[in-house]
């Protein structure tokens, strides 16, 4: 099996996540709390090595389908350009419009740059996805874990 930058990358990472998981283990462990120093460490730590070790099967696969079709398709230079501009939008917008709106403005863009919809069908479903991108992190970031996400000068919120 040849293994791509993403699978070589891939293969680094989920050793780099598999040694600090298991330095992890040795954090002490107070009695008082119920979730140690080590919890959320190594809930992260999983899931970067479950994203790597999936990293490095999609290069797999995407070797072995590159291997077989000998015809390269062409790149989209525009697109990556148009991506980087979204996310420097985002970023430029975030501090203006808060996490909120800027989140969703910034993956309702990137969806449409990587799939433009054609029908209102399409649409709704691309805000739907916006917006339960924007609630599941706002729950998570600021319900569950009490992150405080950018609030907006322009909204305050």
């Amino acid at each position: 099996m040849i293994l791509g930058r993403d699978g070589i990358a891939g293969l680094i990472l989920a050793g780099i996540s598999l040694v600090l998981f298991v330095h992890s283990l040795g954090l002490p462990h107070l009695p008082i709390v119920p979730v140690g120093p080590g919890f959320y460490p190594r809930i992260v730590l999983g899931f970067l090595g479950l994203a790597s070790l999936a990293l490095v099967a999609q290069d797999a696969m995407a070797q072995r389908a590159r291997a077989e079709r000998a015809a390269g398709e062409p790149r989209n230079h525009r697109l990556v350009l148009a991506l980087f501009a979204a996310f420097g939008a985002y970023v430029a917008l975030m501090p203006l419009a808060g996490f909120r709106l800027a989140t969703f403005a910034f993956v309702a863009a990137v969806q449409a740059l990587l799939d433009p919809p054609r029908r209102a069908a399409q649409w709704a479903v691309l805000a739907a996805v916006a917006l339960g991108t924007v609630t599941a992190t706002y729950l998570v970031f600021e319900t569950y874990l009490l992150v405080l996400l950018p609030r907006g000068t322009w909204t305050g919120w």
